[in-house]
């Protein structure tokens, strides 16, 4: 039975038509204050989208992040990163000075150095929020009363006294805190949004000032007909806004604390599985709500980006769920997840869901089918596929996305050469060279765009390849390894890295495909 014959509409990826586009971090941006942002640095990738005739652009989770600087483990799911404010707009507003912002030009511009860069944008945004709240210069007082009206109920005020307790406690997870901050009690709650209210009102100032440049990034990206695209986290993380004001809709002790925490078996990434740490749903809850948290943050993220990839999408039929404490993630089971009722509680509300599934790993008929029910989207990664030499580039379904790589993989000429950090054994690496070789018609040393070639010739309405696929680069810009905490999300394009005869080269390859803007 067909979609159409199912009364499922098509996918809002079908609708788009055949597209091609990049992955490409926020974080990973050039500019000259330490790291990408979505003021002058994303307007001027835009512009170079445009030369390359790629009309989407998909970035990583926007939230604001920790301990690891992972976009996965964001401290709530509605805010964003402050990091990805640009400093250029605040100093056109008179926010900000160019003597304040200097101390930040000295900044690697290879990669970011969290740990220099964090406190310093810190207090220069800090600055920026005390000026804005004393000064009805910048224009934008009202805009700010209608941002604070939107979501103060919703999630900003939780976010904001979320983040001064936490400074408070030592930057230390809630479950940590003082027992009445954990357990939310009215009057010290009510003390401190008293002794704390010029830091709480500069934590939402901030927050609109996200807001407002997303805004013009968005539709910066509208004007030019490229579509931005989102990701979210299946999980929410334990140390959190959204987790600590409603831990209800978590399977969490009186104290904050879980009998059992998220992650995935041995896969190809790890052979210990990967132990996430984020705490389980309580799904019989949400069940009870009609969804409602799960439709709120759908819609919330397809305000930001109109395509939204959801991150471990089997988790929705069924979840790897290890105790507590365990060291490794070996020990878990399955449990079952929300199927259809979910996804039917979503269309209900919002009729063609703008829903990308993240598909990949331990992939069950029953995952397939779930995905298929609802006619969503799913992925390919050919760094996955091609090693198999039966896998055939016209099997790609139309309804899917087609990638050389994703955020989670070493890039593609990584991937061929491998290295030490290759879970491969030599015999496999070999017959992955060779199967490889063989499906791109390609060489050793232009695997990089041989493979995207081969995406974007499959028939799936949207190719996609990582900048660094692009650039042609190897191991080194490798953005994440799955199941490590160090040295991830640190990769930044360098200005000029992306020369006219690869934007040409790109454009190339898109009309060749029938994928140009």
């Amino acid at each position: 039975m067909t979609l159409k014959e199912k009364n499922i509409p098509a996918s809002f990826l079908q609708n788009m038509g055949r597209r091609a586009g990049v992955a490409m971090h926020i974080t990973s941006l050039p500019g000259k204050h330490g790291i990408g942002d979505i003021d002058d640095s994303a307007t001027a990738f835009l512009d170079q989208l445009v030369e390359m005739d790629l009309s989407v652009w998909q970035i990583l989770p926007s939230g604001p992040t920790a301990y690891g600087d992972s976009p996965y483990q964001p401290l709530s799911a509605f805010a964003g990163n402050p990091l990805f404010i640009g400093l250029n707009s605040l100093l056109r507003k008179g926010l900000l000075t160019s003597s304040e912002v200097s101390g930040l030009e000295d900044m690697p511009h290879d990669h970011v150095d969290y740990g220099r860069l964090i406190p310093i944008k810190q207090a220069l945004l800090n600055a920026a929020a005390e000026r804005f709240l004393s000064n009805s210069g910048h224009g934008l007082k009202g805009d700010f009363e209608d941002f604070q009206h939107r979501h103060g109920e919703r999630w900003l005020d939780d976010y904001a006294l979320f983040r001064v307790l936490k400074s408070l406690h030592g930057e230390r997870a809630w479950p940590e805190w003082d027992k009445d901050y954990v357990h939310r009690d009215p009057a010290a709650l009510a003390r401190l949004s008293d002794d704390y209210r010029a830091a709480i009102e500069n934590i939402k100032v901030t927050q609109f000032l996200f807001e407002h440049q997303w805004n013009l990034f968005k539709a910066g990206a509208e004007e030019r007909g490229i579509c931005l695209f989102g990701d979210m986290p299946i999980y929410i993380a334990l140390d959190s806004s959204d987790a600590w004001a409603h831990p209800q809709r978590l399977l969490l002790n009186e104290d904050g604390q879980p009998s059992f925490i998220a992650g995935v078996p041995p896969d190809y990434f790890s052979a210990d599985g990967q132990l996430w740490g984020n705490p389980l749903y309580d799904w019989s809850y949400h069940e009870k709500t009609e969804y409602r948290w799960w439709i709120e943050r759908i819609q919330h993220a397809s305000l930001q980006t109109p395509l939204v990839r959801i991150d471990h999408f089997r988790g929705f039929e069924s979840f790897w769920s290890v105790p507590f404490g365990a060291k490794t993630a070996r020990d878990g089971q399955w449990e079952m997840g929300p199927g259809d009722n979910l996804f039917l509680a979503m269309r209900k509300v919002m009729g063609t869901l703008p829903i990308v599934a993240e598909d990949l790993g331990v992939i069950t008929p029953a995952v397939d089918q779930l995905r298929e029910n609802h006619g969503l989207p799913g992925m390919v990664v050919l760094q996955f596929e091609v090693g198999d030499q039966n896998f055939d580039i016209d099997s790609v379904n139309e309804n899917s996305v087609c990638y050389t790589g994703t955020h989670d993989n070493d890039t593609t000429l990584g991937w061929f050469r491998s290295n030490g950090a290759d879970t491969r054994s030599p015999e496999e690496i070999a017959n992955n060279h060779a199967s490889a070789l063989a499906q791109t018609r390609g060489t050793p040393d232009t695997q990089a765009h041989d493979m995207t070639r081969l995406a974007y010739s499959s028939r799936a309405t949207l190719a996609m390849a990582p900048m660094q696929d692009y650039l042609g680069l190897g191991s080194q810009a490798r953005l994440n390894v799955p199941g490590t905490t160090w040295n991830n999300w640190r990769w930044r394009m360098q200005a000029g890295q992306l020369q006219p005869a690869l934007m040409e080269s790109v454009s190339a390859l898109a009309a060749e495909a029938g994928r140009c803007n």
